[in-house]
């Protein structure tokens, strides 16, 4: 008998596919996006020492004051501008996208484009 798993279980494996491949430097660190069905979140990391550089989500009190809701494409539009104003202060201008095994569509492609349009390169 075949077992089903769950959305979440085929994202987890696409992701550690994915992570194979792409490594966050100092050079050039890894943006990474987590979304859940309320909120979506953005961390830029180097993998090399194993720390967040910078991280801004829908939780965070200067975006939360903009947002009616954090689960919607206009939330993730303004995460993605905050990460990149708050890594572009840090002296980060290019960075590696890890799109968290989700598909490049909706909330991930809008902070994706967000944080390009406000200065990030990758």
């Amino acid at each position: 008998m075949l077992r089903r798993e769950n959305k979440n279980v085929s994202r987890q494996k696409r992701h550690r596919r994915v992570r194979k491949n792409i490594l966050g430097t100092a050079e050039r660190p890894r943006l990474n996006v987590f979304r859940s069905l309320t909120h979506i979140y953005a961390q830029i990391i180097n993998d090399q020492t194993g720390t967040t550089l910078v991280s801004a989500s829908t939780l965070d009190k200067e975006v939360k004051g903009k947002l009616e809701y954090g689960g919607n494409i206009e939330a993730a539009k303004v995460v993605g501008a905050e990460i990149a104003k708050r890594a572009l202060a840090q002296g980060i201008s290019k960075v590696v996208f890890d799109r968290g095994g989700y598909i490049y569509h909706g909330r991930v492609a809008a902070l994706a484009a967000a944080a390009r349009e406000a200065g990030l390169e990758f």
